[in-house]
């Protein structure tokens, strides 16, 4: 579980292509440790198994499914990933809750800076709509954010400076693919509403 609070981002410099999956190696600022292995990570809002640590490098397996549902799918040397460590008892939930679970992906159809707020349009399958609530939270690439417009075809988040200071989404462009997970509550209680 994860809150979608990003205060570390690592840099993809490996890509080993497999059949139908892949291996992943990042830079980053974490410590971790052999001890480490095993822990799920949020990359990009995907949760990851922690495979491998080799002094500032960590190590992912992508398989066939996760790079199906994800932007990991074009993934590229250099790219910034969005990392978060999952929460442990204690810690303060600031974001909401995350599971780590991508539903889909969406393009970047729009980016309006006002003032120095981003004000970025995505569009999304039409299947997907049911799972936004306006003023309701949404992960995009691992990071918490509010709804606040849902059209026919696509929804708009405004996105402040600290955020984007400390995510990969300043890095955002049109058609742009970002990962989506949709608010676990809002997705429970659809399904029990059906």
């Amino acid at each position: 579980m994860f809150n979608g609070i990003i205060n570390n981002k690592g840099t993809i410099i490996g890509i080993k292509k497999l059949d139908k999956s892949c291996l992943i190696e990042m830079k980053n600022d974490f410590n971790f440790k052999k001890s480490d292995l095993g822990r799920s990570i949020a990359c990009n809002g995907a949760c990851l198994t922690l495979t491998e640590v080799n002094r500032k490098s960590i190590f992912f397996y992508l398989s066939e499914e996760t790079l199906l549902k994800t932007n990991f799918k074009k993934v590229r040397l250099h790219d910034l990933v969005n990392l978060e460590k999952s929460l442990k008892y204690g810690d303060i939930l600031s974001g909401h809750f995350v599971q780590g679970h991508v539903d889909t992906t969406a393009i970047v159809e729009k980016i309006e800076i006002v003032d120095k707020t981003w004000v970025i349009t995505f569009s999304i399958k039409k299947k997907y709509l049911k799972y936004l609530v306006y003023k309701g939270s949404i992960t995009v690439n691992g990071v918490s954010l509010t709804i606040s417009l849902i059209h026919k075809n696509n929804f708009v988040i405004s996105i402040i400076p600290h955020t984007l200071k400390l995510t990969n989404l300043i890095k955002l462009k049109n058609k742009d693919i970002v990962n989506i997970e949709f608010d676990i509550i809002g997705k429970y209680l659809l399904k029990l509403n059906n």
